[in-house]
């Protein structure tokens, strides 16, 4: 492929944020070899190894546990690699973790981090658990100390096979969650002796639970991480730094990430907050796109707005609830969609698993199984998603049906009860 058609520099922004970025089109053959050989570098002969998400809750965690272990990295290099993409105006793209660049790598002092830490950290998803699990049981010692945060299986038997083998052979699984876990699949982890500790979905992040049950002495830097993550993994967004570390996450990579918080805390150096700066202006005008890209549809009760973009889902979705919707789903060229609910409305998980995805009352997320090949996705994209809104207003109307004849039992059993007490 001609590397002009999917560079940005010279299209208008009005077409790149229709697209995926670099990254969706970097074969999953290559980006798997690299991603398994970098998980072997960095578990391998570890004392201890993270699995958790790479957003900030995760990572946060993370951060947490290499405190506990004394098995923190030095920010410097990473402070100097921050400087130097400043300098050189480095545009970074959303979709291109894992894409690898021999060139830039040779010059990164921060390439070999994740080999450097006695504690080794492993990010993945709800969707690629599984994967990390078993690359833990090929590559890590036995006795190793396990711990996995901020992820929540959708069902047990994905995952059954390399827990059950890990249970095994580490010294110690633990695990750490705030998402809303179905009570089987619980049940199952437990009985393998793993020590669960799944918080509140509506009082706490996962960093909270992780604070309350690592047995390390912590100082108030780390106090106040876990409230400013929770600020913006729950909605809060009264701390105005929570955003910072949100985008910060987002943007940088998770060994950057759980290196500078465990350093700075929420806090975060001028180095960082000039490159969380930059990137925002980019940012905001995605946002502003898919804004401007918004149709709300009438389903049951709910106003549900549905766009489509690469954008910044949390805060697209912030702003068409200020507009009035109830719902708000953003559908995404890479072919996922996030699903983001408010008072008024708290079924996105539902929603979401009607449609092959899953998550909280108020923000779940999905990938519809409806792309078999690149003619698929072409429509996709010349469309704005269009299949792909479809087959969700359609789990939307399923939901609001189910809600409805909900209420309806509802009315009538007190109807029942109250001809009873007469």
């Amino acid at each position: 492929m001609d590397d002009e058609l999917i560079d940005e520099g010279d299209i208008p922004r009005s077409r790149y944020t229709r697209l995926p970025g670099k990254g969706f089109f970097y074969p999953d053959s290559l980006d798997e070899e690299r991603a398994e050989r970098r998980a072997k570098e960095a578990i391998e002969g570890s004392e201890a190894v993270v699995i958790a998400d790479g957003d900030a809750d995760g990572l946060a965690c993370a951060a947490m546990i290499r405190e506990v272990y004394d098995a923190a990295l030095d920010p410097a290099d990473f402070e100097a690699a921050i400087a130097a993409r400043l300098d050189e105006g480095e545009e970074e793209d959303d979709d291109e973790a894992g894409v690898e660049d021999d060139e830039s790598d040779a010059d990164d002092p921060t390439e070999d981090a994740h080999a450097e830490s006695p504690v080794g950290l492993v990010a993945a998803g709800p969707y690629s658990l599984d994967t990390s699990l078993e690359r833990v049981l090929a590559y890590a010692d036995d006795d190793v100390d396990l711990f996995i945060c901020d992820l929540c299986p959708d069902d047990y038997k994905w995952i059954a096979e390399p827990l059950e083998a890990l249970a095994e052979s580490t010294a110690s699984i633990r695990w750490f969650d705030h998402h809303q876990w179905d009570e089987a699949t619980a049940a199952a982890v437990r009985d393998l002796g793993v020590d669960l500790v799944v918080g509140e979905s509506d009082e706490e992040c996962t960093a909270d639970v992780a604070l309350r049950s690592l047995d390390g002495d912590f100082d108030e830097r780390w106090d106040e991480l876990a409230a400013v993550t929770r600020d913006h993994d729950l909605w809060i967004k009264e701390d105005p730094r929570s955003d910072d570390l949100a985008d910060y996450s987002y943007w940088a990579g998770s060994e950057e990430y759980a290196t500078i918080v465990g350093a700075y805390g929420a806090d975060l150096p001028e180095t960082v907050r000039e490159f969380v700066t930059d990137r925002r202006v980019e940012k905001e005008a995605r946002i502003d796109a898919a804004v401007d890209r918004a149709v709300v549809h009438e389903v049951g009760e709910w106003s549900v707005a549905v766009t489509y973009g690469r954008c910044s889902q949390n805060e697209v979705a912030e702003t068409l609830r200020g507009e009035g919707a109830d719902a708000a789903v953003i559908v995404k060229p890479a072919g996922s969609a996030s699903i983001r609910g408010s008072e008024d409305f708290q079924h996105a998980h539902e929603v979401a698993g009607k449609v092959n995805g899953g998550g909280h009352p108020q923000a779940a997320g999905c990938k519809p199984d409806i792309y078999d090949d690149m003619l698929d996705y072409a429509q996709h994209w010349t469309t704005e998603g269009q299949a792909c809104k479809r087959v969700i207003l359609a789990a939307f109307e399923a939901v609001a049906e189910e809600v409805a004849a909900g209420e309806d039992e509802t009315e009538e059993g007190d109807e029942s009860d109250s001809g009873a007490d007469e």
